[in-house]
Parts: C-alpha cells; structure tokens; sequence
C-alpha cells in the first residue's frame, strides 16, 4: 500500500508560481508512475502530466504548454509539479496518483493510489 501525501498548494496571483510535492510512504514506489491530476468546481478531473520511474515525462500539451514541469527524487520518495506563470484557469484541486507500473498513463482509471488534494487558487 502507498499513502500519498500533496503540499504546496495556496493562492498566488496570475503569473506567480508554485511547488507542489507528493510525497509518498508506505513502501518504495521509486518503480511506480507518477502523475499529477486537477480538478476544477463543476468539472471532471482532467490529466495534467505523468513520470515514469525513470524520468520520462508526459504533458497535457493544451493546459500545460511548456509552463509546468514533473520531476522526481527517488531518494526521497516525493515528485513535483513546478507551476510558472500561473493563470486563473489553473485553479483546481491539485491531485497525486501513483501507478502500480512503472509507466505512465493519461486516465485517472489507470492510477492505484491517489492523495487527498491541494488547493490551487490563481487570482487575476
């Protein structure tokens, strides 16, 4: 089992920036996927970007475009989303999920664990 934990959320204003980290615990899940998902009021939750347990990485090209990037430290079980040049439109509950596998997928049906969330709030 993996338990995974979001930080780094809170309210910036519009071309600020902000760090989030999902930490994980509960075993090594330096061999499993890792992607970050959001989720706006009234909409469904949509992909933002994923990383292997190597570092390949995968952006939503459409929301993301070039502004966030995923890495990952293996040492200390935890990945990131950098955010630049935030955009009201990026306002959502920010969320982790990790894969049993190794390799990323953009569904959330295809991740096992999830964390519980961290607000995003982008002011114009």
């Amino acid at each position: 089992q993996v338990q995974l934990v979001e930080s780094g959320g809170g309210l910036v204003q519009a071309g600020g920036s902000l760090r989030l980290s999902c930490a994980a615990s509960g075993r090594d899940f330096s061999r499993n996927a890792v992607g970050w998902f959001r989720q706006a009021p009234g909409k469904e939750r949509e992909f933002v970007a994923a990383i292997t347990w190597s570092g390949d990485r995968l952006y939503d090209r459409e929301s993301v475009k070039g502004r966030f990037t995923i890495s990952r430290d293996n040492a200390k079980n935890t990945v990131y989303l950098q955010m630049n040049s935030l955009k009201p439109e990026d306002t959502a509950v920010y969320y982790c999920a990790a894969r049993r596998d190794s390799y990323y997928v953009t569904s959330a049906r295809g991740y096992d664990y999830w964390g519980q969330g961290t607000q995003v709030t982008v002011s114009s």
